[in-house]
Formats: C-alpha cells, sequence, structure tokens
C-alpha cells in the first residue's frame, strides 16, 4: 500500500497557501520553519508532485498544489467535525469553542459574556480571534474557528445563521452642530454630512450607510479610522460627525467628551448582531445555547 499524507503536511500546505511565506507559516503553525519545510518536501515526496514553487522572494503554489490546497482544506474541515460531533455527544459548554468576533462587537459584549461564561459554565474553553468580518468568515469555513459572533447580513455560502438582537445607530456629534439642533433626527437629514467612517474592510461602515440609505457620494468622508474610539475622539474635536451602535454607546465610549448622541425618529436604523456557523457542523444545538447565554448577558 502506498504511503497517505498525514493531516499535519496537509494543515502545513494549507498554511504555505494561506500565507505565501514559509517563515510566516510557521509561526502560524507554532513550528520552526525548518520543521514546516521538511514537511512540505515529504509530502511532495509522498504524492510524488511538485506542490509549491520556491524562489528567494516569495513561496507561489503550482496549479496542482492549489487543488490540492482545495481538497486538503476540505479534508481538514470534515477532521474538525468528526471532533466536534465528539464533543457535541457532550453536555453543552463541557468542551472548546473557538469564537470568531468582530472588533466593533468584541469590546462591549466579551467582558460580560465571557465572566460570565467563567461563572456558569467554569469547564468551557473558549478562545476567541478577533478581526474583521471577511477573514473570519475565512477561519470558519476552513475549520479553524467554530462559530463567529458578528453584524449581519454578510454574504458568504455554506453556513448557518441566528439573529440574537438588533443594535440601532445613534447620531454622535457636536451640540451646536445642525443635526444636534434638528427638532427630529431622520436619515435624509444626513445627506452631505461631514461623516467620519471606519476603513474598507469594517462592515459597520457598510450596515451604517445601507440602514440610513445612504451612498457614499451622499456624504462627505474626511477621515478614515481603524477604531471607533478613534472616530469618537476626531469628532469630539469638531471634524465632523459619525453613527455610534447603541451597543458601543450603552459601553461609554463618548464618556468625558461633548458629544450628543441622537436616536433616530424612524425604524430600523441598525444593525442586526447573530451568530454563523458551517452547515455541516454538529454542534448547532450547542451554538443555538450559546446566542441565548449571549442574549441573557446584555439584559
Amino acid at each position: 500500500m502506498s504511503r497517505q499524507p498525514t493531516l499535519k503536511q496537509l494543515k502545513y500546505l494549507c498554511a504555505v497557501a494561506e500565507h505565501q511565506h514559509f517563515g510566516q507559516a510557521a509561526r502560524a503553525c507554532h513550528v520552526s520553519q525548518s520543521t514546516l519545510s521538511a514537511s512540505i518536501v515529504e509530502l511532495e515526496d509522498v504524492l510524488s508532485a511538485s506542490l509549491v514553487e520556491r524562489n528567494n522572494r516569495s513561496v507561489l503554489l503550482t496549479a496542482l498544489g492549489n487543488e490540492v490546497v482545495a481538497r486538503a482544506r476540505a479534508v481538514l474541515t470534515d477532521v474538525d467535525d468528526v471532533v466536534a460531533l465528539c464533543e457535541a455527544s457532550r453536555e453543552p459548554f463541557q468542551g472548546t469553542i473557538r469564537l470568531g468576533v468582530i472588533p466593533t462587537i468584541a469590546p462591549f459584549v466579551l467582558p460580560k459574556m465571557l465572566k460570565a461564561l467563567r461563572t456558569e459554565h467554569p469547564i468551557c474553553k473558549m478562545f476567541v480571534r478577533e478581526d474583521l468580518s471577511h477573514a473570519l468568515v475565512n477561519a470558519l469555513q476552513v475549520g479553524e474557528l467554530d462559530v463567529l459572533l458578528l453584524a449581519l447580513p454578510f454574504p458568504t455560502e455554506h453556513t448557518d445563521t441566528i439573529a440574537l438582537f438588533e443594535d440601532p445607530f445613534y447620531l454622535a456629534t457636536l451640540p451646536n452642530s445642525r443635526l444636534a439642533l434638528s427638532q427630529k433626527l431622520r436619515t435624509k437629514d444626513l445627506h452631505g454630512a461631514e461623516m467620519l467612517l471606519l476603513e474598507e474592510g469594517h462592515c459597520l461602515r457598510d450596515h451604517a450607510l445601507e440602514a440610513c440609505k445612504l451612498r457614499e457620494m451622499d456624504v462627505t468622508v474626511p477621515y478614515q479610522a481603524t477604531s471607533l474610539t478613534t472616530i469618537v475622539q476626531m469628532v469630539a474635536n469638531g471634524i465632523g460627525t459619525t453613527l455610534l451602535p447603541k451597543m458601543a454607546t450603552d459601553a461609554g465610549i463618548a464618556d468625558g467628551t461633548d458629544l450628543v448622541l441622537r436616536p433616530f425618529d424612524e425604524p430600523d436604523v441598525g444593525r442586526q448582531i447573530g451568530l454563523m456557523w458551517r452547515k455541516k457542523t454538529p454542534r448547532k444545538h450547542e451554538f443555538g445555547l450559546l446566542g441565548a447565554f449571549i442574549q441573557s448577558c446584555l439584559t
């Protein structure tokens, strides 16, 4: 019987495909570069095929290498699901949960949730990765994460979602601004306003514009930031206005500033927060309970 590749070899190959750099892939896999490189060479020997093109500047996959990576990712995800199946046979919250959370949710939800989890389910080990939605969904699809806490909807395939709660947007502006002095605040009032937004890639940016029925051409964007905290400080210093999710205002993100926080006088100006998991996961019941647990932590 011919030799077969190991799961570790397939994992290392997928890491090389993701990072296109042996050193970065080795760090991601927590091994030395020589160990990872030797494993890839051994994999190519086992398969009698060239999978990786090496030069001094970068690492590229051959056409066959790309096909092998696609199948290897599916194999590794299926193996993760086998482990998840066994974990699902136990009582909920008795094993490990790898949770992905976007940056505009993590600091406002995780402190309460993790504290309650330690108290009520001390055996459960929750590992958290904070990243942008696109990166988290990719990690979910390849089995690096079990479940995501993010803003919905987010376009992807082979996943299930559950909505947890609505997170309304508040307008943050200085007390003497036109929008602060208006009797009623409508989304149409934002047309032509200087609006500070998060950088491209943050789904809060897209959801805020969509909820207010705005296109980027409808507002002036004098500045973009990577965090809500930075945007709040810019607005507090007289640069434009912004939209903040209620969970951030409830957490006191504008405390210590002179900003006025105004709700909109019309419905459905906000984002929906929910969980996402792979459609094939056997832990759907547990993740549903996780959603209910998160809801209970925030009420």
